[in-house]
């Protein structure tokens, strides 16, 4: 269960589909209440959370195995647009259950109209996330969300009004604060344990990282071809090298769904599956695939959760427009935040290390997935922070997706919700317009917008390719 630090419950009596249904045109709620709903629980007649699983490319077999060892919800439905993924996922889900109650879809829309399902995880590429988690919001399911929250602001934005507006339990799949060294580091942070803190990095991964060596095939075709080049960030659209590697979609993927809201581009498979990401058309390259982990990190440690930066400028390597992998493989930024504090973030640069490393007048401390350091040796000590320096008591969840669970029962936050993983990402965005403009950008975080620059503010959204709009 939730440490005693997470929010309170909201005490109701009634049942939590209705109290929903009643709430959905609700005014925002104040910031204390957010993410908070009914008491009574949304659970089936045996107790259980069903739970429906939409985007099984990828992150989602992964999250969904997880749901799979947990005994108080059962996956019940899941939802691909790839044939072969769908196919292998229920499978697999039905395998575990030992039986054949799983049911597979094409639509998430189909799978969302089911009133029997109670909360869905979500796995879809970054181009994807506003149309179905406002559809699943509106749909009064509880969500599990992959990060970045959505693929801009004004996208973000959509999604926290919907959760909001219908009192909806989110989780973040920023599953590092579940871990016990990142609770620790930030909480030594919080703790005051290095000092005033003057600055932090955050380091990212470099490069545009290659997945099922998809794009090694694809330099080898192009070698077979006549058209050697070094990378793909070199491949431009209409030439030659570009031509070789359009090819028809495979017969699995419903590829016009795939795209969806984005702009219609020929299929490539070296910017599909797991490498959609090194296209701005679908996603934001290492840059907004690992901010929503290691700056969500250190805005927890900063007690930044509902804030975020005034002013962001940097550069990065940008590939051309028209590349096959058009996202920046090196970046770097600088960023000021409120009480004097300036961070760097940078992916490619190998003086700021993957992870974050606060920065205070009194000692350091860092930490990553592959370790923890700290200015003083006896912090290393120990899996979480000892009792008597825990003034300062961050929310504690051992298991991410037990949390989920577990809040959509008690309806109280779980250590991830929407409105954290919205700033924890907005630094991101900020960094990639700047990076896109070549500006400094000034941002107002109570007001969420740019200041002073019009050009820079309408890269906050995007246009949708129709019939698909953004809510």
């Amino acid at each position: 269960m939730p440490d005693q630090s997470a929010p309170e419950s909201l005490s109701r009596s009634f049942n939590r589909r209705r109290f929903l249904k009643a709430a959905g045109s609700a005014a925002i709620l104040p910031a204390a209440l957010r993410s908070l709903g009914a008491q009574t629980p949304a659970t089936s007649p045996n107790n259980r959370i069903n739970l429906g699983v939409i985007g099984m490319g990828w992150q989602g077999p992964g999250n969904t195995e997880a749901f799979l060892t947990l005994s108080d919800c059962q996956v019940v439905a899941a939802c691909d647009i790839d044939a072969n993924h769908l196919q292998a996922a229920v499978k697999k889900i039905n395998d575990a259950y030992g039986n054949e109650d799983c049911k597979g879809y094409h639509d998430y829309r189909e799978l969302l109209a089911r009133d029997d399902i109670d909360a869905v995880m979500i796995a879809v590429p970054d181009h994807w996330h506003e149309i179905v988690a406002t559809e699943a919001a509106r749909r009064k399911k509880d969500i599990y969300g992959e990060k970045p929250l959505a693929h801009t602001i004004a996208e973000q934005q959509s999604i926290v009004r919907a959760v909001q507006q219908n009192r909806i339990i989110w989780q973040m799949g920023s599953w590092q604060r579940s871990v016990p060294m990142f609770h620790k580091a930030a909480e030594i942070v919080r703790n005051g344990l290095i000092g005033d803190v003057t600055h932090v990095e955050v380091g990212l991964p470099g490069g545009n990282s290659d997945f099922d060596e998809v794009g090694k095939k694809a330099l080898a075709d192009l070698a077979s071809g006549g058209q050697s080049v070094a990378s793909l960030e070199q491949v431009v659209q209409g030439s030659p090298a570009w031509n070789l590697l359009v090819t028809d979609p495979p017969k699995e993927l419903d590829y016009e769904m795939w795209i969806g809201p984005s702009k219609m581009e020929p299929y490539i498979r070296a910017r599909s599956h797991k490498s959609w990401r090194w296209n701005y058309n679908t996603g934001g390259g290492e840059l907004l695939d690992w901010i929503g982990h290691h700056c969500d990190i250190a805005h927890w440690g900063l007690d930044f959760d509902h804030t975020g930066p005034s002013e962001v400028e940097g550069s990065g390597e940008l590939p051309p427009a028209h590349a096959v992998w058009n996202t920046a493989p090196k970046y770097r930024f600088e960023l000021k935040y409120p009480r004097g504090i300036t961070m760097t973030i940078a992916g490619g640069h190998p003086d700021i290390k993957t992870g974050v490393k606060w920065i205070g007048t009194e000692g350091w401390v860092w930490v990553d997935r592959g370790g923890f350091d700290a200015s003083n040796p006896a912090w290393k000590q120990g899996k979480y922070l000892p009792r008597e320096l825990r003034k300062v008591k961050l929310y504690t969840s051992s298991d991410h997706q037990q949390n989920f669970l577990d809040c959509i029962k008690t309806r109280q936050a779980t250590v991830t919700p929407v409105e954290v993983g919205h700033n924890s990402a907005l630094p991101g965005h900020l960094c990639l317009i700047s990076m896109l403009t070549g500006k400094k950008i000034r941002w107002d975080a109570k007001e969420e917008k740019i200041i002073g620059d019009p050009e820079a503010s309408k890269l906050m959204t995007r246009e949708y390719r129709g019939p698909w709009k953004m809510s």
